[in-house]
């Protein structure tokens, strides 16, 4: 059974920093790509970012320049380093793993950018 549990979210002021984190049980880490998405109130969730199995990473355009993704295979973990941070990026956020058309989600983690 595949579980994904993320990390790091909070309450951080306008132009702030937050390192969110997504750990995933079970074996085969390094073959999935992992996405980091976001669902703010009355809004569809979107995809925020992703990186493939090979390291290739693709943003959305609201956070380039802004947001880093990464992985740690050895560790099993997904980051997503967010800097710069807008009231607008308010969302929870949704760590997925995905393997051979198979998605899979961690419960989500609240992030609030306010002052």
């Amino acid at each position: 059974q595949v579980q994904l549990v993320e990390s790091g979210g909070g309450l951080v002021q306008p132009g702030g920093s937050l390192r969110l984190s997504c750990a995933k049980s079970g074996s085969s880490f390094s073959l999935y790509a992992m996405n980091w998405y976001r669902q703010a109130p009355g809004k569809q969730r979107e995809l925020v970012a992703g990186i493939t199995s090979a390291g290739r990473t693709n943003y959305a355009d609201s956070v380039k320049g802004r947001f880093t993704i990464s992985r740690d295979n050895a560790k099993k973990t997904v980051y997503l380093q967010m800097n710069s941070l807008k009231p607008e990026d308010t969302a929870v956020y949704y760590c997925n793993g995905r393997l051979l058309e198979r998605d899979y989600w961690g419960q989500g983690t609240q992030v609030t950018v306010s002052s």
